[in-house]
């Protein structure tokens, strides 16, 4: 008997192999965290075929090897091509108004911060940054939302808060004119987020799996929303049980729509749809610097 051999696809510029494939889910969820499932594997062929175009290697044998070697640069593109960043303006919409219903009691706190840590391009934390401005009928200085990212490129795009007009089309026209500016001439079709709302905003990157965060606390509500569902159970833990300190003790924790941490409960109660607040336990190990 021979050894089974392994059928490749013919049309495919490279060969790409099941022990390629594993290689890749390895270093993603060792370096990330990112638990790529099986099914995955034609994504990331497509993906990770640009950077093999683009490094001038012939196999994926090669490629891999440089990164094991340990080459930052290539490390940070190999992420990059690897998440997903799907997102839009106020995204699971019921969320925003829970926002304000939570901030309006605390509006004459000293200072409010609000954690987006997976901000993607953008149209979270902007969509947060409206969602407090309509609260306070102003754009207020002492309300500050920190936005992070794993992705280097799409926090790039963030910072610079230029959008094509169909990624704003949801947006109501009031609040368009409000809080952004039309491009015109070799602009025209895009908008671009107004200065005055983009000073409420710090952008920063962050991996979530890194053992020490830049930011400190204390948050008044941390948005994790779609992200957590790259993780395995361990690691979502070890990433709630890290959000724990840098929440103020009656802070809030909003999940996306398909996430769950029930098995996190001692650390988090369900307040409402997809948003968990602090158990009692929690409560003593949040962060206590309430007059901030």
């Amino acid at each position: 008997m021979f050894p089974a051999v392994e059928k490749t696809r013919d049309d495919r510029e490279f060969i790409f192999t099941t022990q390629d494939f594993e290689r890749i889910r390895k270093l993603i969820y060792d370096h990330a965290g990112i638990a790529l499932s099986p099914q995955k594997k034609d994504m990331a062929y497509s993906r990770l075929a640009r950077r093999l175009r683009a490094t001038g290697l012939r196999t994926f044998d090669d490629y891999l090897a440089l990164l094991e070697r340990g080459d930052e640069g290539e490390w940070e593109l190999f992420v990059n091509s690897l998440t997903t960043n799907l997102t839009s303006f106020f995204r699971e919409e019921h969320h925003f108004p829970l926002l304000q219903e939570y901030l309006r009691p605390r509006m004459k706190k000293a200072n409010l911060a609000i954690w987006c840590s997976a901000a993607s391009t953008g149209e979270e934390p902007y969509s947060l940054a409206i969602t407090v401005a309509e609260l306070f009928g102003h754009i207020p200085s002492h309300v500050k939302i920190l936005a992070s990212d794993l992705d280097t490129n799409v926090l790039d795009k963030a910072r610079a808060g230029i959008y094509p007009r169909e990624r704003v089309a949801k947006i109501p026209e009031n609040l368009l004119q409000k809080y952004f500016l039309r491009g015109s001439g070799a602009h025209a079709g895009y908008v671009r987020v107004r200065p005055e709302l983009q000073s409420m905003l710090t952008f920063r990157q962050n991996n979530l799996l890194d053992a020490t965060w830049p930011m400190r606390g204390s948050f008044d509500a941390i948005f994790c929303r779609n992200v957590m569902i790259y993780f395995d159970k361990p690691t979502q833990y070890n990433i709630l049980e890290k959000f724990v300190p840098l929440m103020t003790q009656d802070g809030l924790l909003f999940a996306g729509h398909s996430e769950s941490f029930h098995h996190a409960s001692d650390l988090f109660k369900l307040r409402g749809k997809t948003v968990y607040e602090l158990t009692e336990n929690a409560k003593q190990r949040a962060c206590r610097f309430e007059g901030r």
